[in-house]
């Protein structure tokens, strides 16, 4: 395929042809070596090809419009059906079953895919001239074009699926007399349309055919970003075979994982949402049109757990001694970026055994048989859907387990077990049916980029929320938990448009938290108004200091969601380094919501918000789908001259902060909380002003009790002074107790102490930069290297810098410091040691740059 690119620049490239062929079901058949750091074994791939998924991309697309108008009550195509086994949680035993049954070959499998009319923008993309579509091109051989990179393909066979037995009943001749490639193709296109209430049987059946034996080695390349396989004399994707197995294994250095050791010096390897996304992991379609379901058996050593996006609550069955097997599946149809995999010796964190009330890890919710029936239709394809369940509707908090290196688990039960049953509780209350049947929470390794990170049926969450109190923990787990329903059960169909995951869960993280906590209404109002004021913020140093390009959410504007006629595309900026230190998308995204829900009341917009959940969820959508429904659903006294056309103008297609934020910002009054937070500052600055030696008669200041979010703002506040005495430091420290705070609050601690050269706390630095390598440091490292007293300019020739340094093993995270020392420029290294800084910040700062740079 002629991808041009340009080899210097920053642009992600996805190279699936999906609009010729998709994969509509995965299964993956691997082996876990720590001793080598590689992830070995085969991936069987069933597929359909172009003519029988556009006529249904095109059915769904014309019910998706017809929801706009009609709430999505006609118009749609066959409504899911539901099984009448349990789809929302299984026994132990049915658990431990599947397990069981896979590592024999015979999964107890699951589901029934689909998938949409979903696009990508195909700037700078040709079509191969070898790579035809669906009709007859001449002579020339179809190719099968996958992402692929950092992988050793070892070789690649069509599945004689023909061969398994039972398999007659999906041809329309009771016997298979004369197997063909036509046959064998009929036989896949038979399976992958399977009604949902056959899942169990669907799933049996992959797995059967995955082990089936090969009929034939298929032509196969593979170049920086692809694996392009072909057979000879099939010319078009009708006549390429529907069921392939592609032996490969992973590299150490592969993008897609990473190879580390956990907190207690175990190893492990996770996933860990890289640029490149799976496909360092797995040959795949990374478009998001291409929604698939999957399976999948992992072999380890008996003394690792594998966790997975699966929808059961898998155990490990032991194959000989010394070696488990783990199986997973996943029945709802997702984009293969989701999926998630963590190998390591972790550990599952209980409750601690009570007299009264049950804990929903341990009793999880199991219905009656009777209670499933159909509760609404839905408008995406066919699969096992927890909106048609009517008891899923109703499962406030679903089945939960927690896992984490052993040395955590007390900080697990004290802290972030106790948040989960309120904060699923909460979401529920908000939004309606939990989209996913069950969820596990690890805590990853230190060196994990982020916070927090959401797949489905499963969370990653740093282990930096586990310390400060229940806060940082509370509102990000909620964030997490809002991506179930933005991100994931509804994704964005274009990759540029991020704000559709990130915007709306940042909005939604304060109302999930809220309501969890159980504020009174004006309680809630004043804590979301003091994190509005510390996002508006953060997004005007966002707006001072990313390139303008970059602060724009559409920016394919009216070509947003196109492709190229196979279906390749690239995503501007999708390998940006500097976009991993952005929060353009998340802030933005949250100003428009928050903007939207006080021009329509909180009641208004958060009834039509379940209505679009409903309507989209299980298909992926455009700003425009939203946009459009909620202005057509909203009384025309409410809309106030709201359009979509002024809000691409005014919020998506433009870079710099929104007209409407600003006037509203400028006209609106400062909330009590932040008040009470000025008040303190002054305080503060008149502590900083007295003299050494004071009269005894002055009095002492007294200082009042903050919030976390309070003390963020008042050491924010703080930082713009441009000096506090050594004095000052010491007495704000004691006073709040700063190194024990949240990370939130330590982050501003630290860069007060840098910018301050306040030598008595450096060791709370180096701590946040040993413990907290994460966010809130998307931009916290930048802040550490240049709080004291630099200039704009001076920050962005020490940014690139910084982002010049070369990348070093992850691994090496838990050594100690003088081990970590690092090549930083040695005009840099001069320059701290001058401003009274120790070398460590620059290594450890730059470090940290490293590990987010090398995802």
């Amino acid at each position: 395929m002629d991808v041009q690119l340009d080899p210097a620049g920053d642009d992600l490239p996805l190279m699936a042809n999906t609009s010729h062929i998709l994969v509509k079901h995965y299964v993956l058949d691997l082996d876990v070596d720590f001793e080598s750091q590689v992830i070995e074994g085969t991936i069987v791939l069933f597929l359909e090809d172009g003519d029988r998924f556009k006529k249904q991309n095109r059915s769904v697309e014309e019910d998706c419009q017809s929801e706009s108008n009609k709430g999505c009550k006609l118009g749609m195509p066959e409504p899911c059906h539901v099984p009448v086994t349990n789809a929302m949680t299984f026994s132990s035993e049915m658990e431990y079953n599947d397990c069981a049954i896979c590592s024999k070959g015979e999964k107890d499998t699951s589901d029934k895919d689909g998938n949409h009319d979903n696009q990508e923008h195909a700037a700078g993309i040709s079509s191969s001239k070898r790579c035809c579509d669906t009709g007859n091109h001449g002579s020339e051989e179809f190719l099968l074009v996958l992402d692929c990179c950092d992988l050793s393909v070892l070789k690649v066979e069509e599945v004689d699926v023909a061969a398994v037995p039972g398999m007659e009943k999906f041809t329309r001749s009771p016997e298979l007399t004369v197997v063909s490639e036509e046959l064998r193709n009929q036989i896949v296109r038979e399976l992958v349309t399977l009604p949902a209430n056959r899942w169990r049987e669907q799933l049996d059946y992959y797995a059967r055919c995955s082990q089936a034996a090969g009929c034939g080695e298929l032509l196969f390349d593979t170049d920086t970003w692809s694996l392009q396989i072909r057979k000879t004399g099939a010319q078009t994707a009708t006549d390429f075979p529907h069921a392939i197995r592609i032996w490969y294994k992973t590299k150490p250095e592969g993008r897609s994982v990473t190879w580390t050791s956990d907190q207690s010096g175990r190893p492990c390897v996770y996933t860990v949402g890289s640029p490149v996304n799976n496909r360092a992991l797995f040959p795949c379609q990374e478009p998001p049109v291409a929604m698939s379901t999957w399976q999948a058996t992992v072999r380890a050593a008996a003394s690792f757990v594998v966790l997975m996006s699966g929808e059961n609550s898998a155990k490990p069955t032991q194959l000989w001694e010394g070696c488990s097997s783990w199986y997973y599946y996943v029945t709802m149809p997702m984009p293969a970026s989701t999926f998630t995999i963590a190998v390591g010796c972790w550990t599952e964190v209980k409750m601690e055994p009570c007299s009264s009330g049950d804990s929903a890890t341990e009793t999880p919710f199991s219905p009656p048989e009777a209670d499933f029936r159909r509760v609404g239709v839905c408008s995406h394809m066919e699969y096992p859907c927890r909106f048609q369940n009517a008891s899923a509707t109703t499962q406030q908090v679903i089945p939960h387990r927690v896992f984490a290196p052993v040395c955590l688990t007390g900080a697990c039960q004290e802290t972030l077990l106790q948040l989960i049953p309120p904060c699923l509780s909460a979401a529920h209350s908000v939004l309606g049916t939990h989209p996913f049947s069950r969820l596990d929470v690890l805590i990853v390794p230190a060196n994990f980029p982020s916070l927090g990170m959401a797949s489905p049926h499963i969370m990653f969450l740093s282990q930096s929320i586990l310390t400060g109190g229940s806060h940082l923990c509370g509102t990000r787990l909620c964030h997490e938990i809002a991506h179930a329903w933005f991100g994931l059960a509804l994704g964005a169909r274009d990759w540029t448009e991020e704000w559709l995951s990130e915007g709306f869960a940042s909005h939604l993280e304060d109302v999930f938290w809220a309501a969890a906590q159980q504020l009174a209404p004006h309680e809630a109002r004043e804590q979301q108004e003091l994190r509005a004021c510390l996002r508006w913020r953060r997004l005007q140093d966002e707006m001072q200091s990313s390139p303008a390009e970059m602060q724009v959410l559409r920016p394919n504007k009216d070509k947003t969601g196109h492709t190229s006629d196979s279906g390749a595309s690239v995503i501007k900026h999708g390998l940006n380094p500097e976009k991993i230190f952005m929060q353009v998308h998340y802030l933005k995204g949250y100003f428009l919501l928050r903007f939207l829900a006080e021009r329509l009341g909180d009641e208004t917009y958060f009834s039509f918000l379940r209505k679009f959940v409903h309507a989209f969820h299980g298909q992926l959508i455009l700003s425009q789908d939203f946009l459009q429904m909620l202005l057509e659903n909203i009384p025309e006294e409410k809309r106030l001259e709201l359009s979509v056309e002024n809000i691409y103008q005014d919020w998506l297609e433009s870079s710099g902060i929104p007209k409407p934020l600003q006037r509203e910002r400028r006209a609106g009054a400062e909330c009590g909380l932040a008040r009470q937070v000025r008040a303190e500052v002054t305080k503060w600055i008149r502590v900083n002003r007295r003299p050494r030696k004071r009269k005894r008669r002055e009095r002492e200041a007294v200082f009042e009790k903050l919030l976390p979010d309070q003390l963020v703002l008042l050491l924010e506040h703080l930082l713009e002074q441009k000096t506090l005495s050594h004095r000052t430091l010491q007495s704000l420290q004691r006073t709040y107790h700063l190194q024990d705070q949240d990370a939130e609050v330590r982050h501003r601690w630290c860069e007060l102490i840098v910018k301050h050269k306040f030598t008595k706390a450096y060791e709370s630095v180096e701590r946040f930069l040993q413990e907290d390598q994460e966010r809130p440091q998307r931009d916290s490292f930048i802040h550490l290297l240049l709080a004291w007293g630099t200039g704009p300019g001076h920050q962005r020739r020490d940014y690139v810098a910084a982002k010049a340094v070369s990348p070093q093993p992850r691994s090496s995270l838990g050594a100690s410091l003088s081990q970590r020392l690092v090549p930083a420029r040695h005009a840099q290294k001069a320059d701290s040691h001058k401003r009274g800084l120790p070398p460590w910040i620059w290594s450890g700062a730059a470090l940290g740059f490293r590990v987010l740079l090398h995802r």
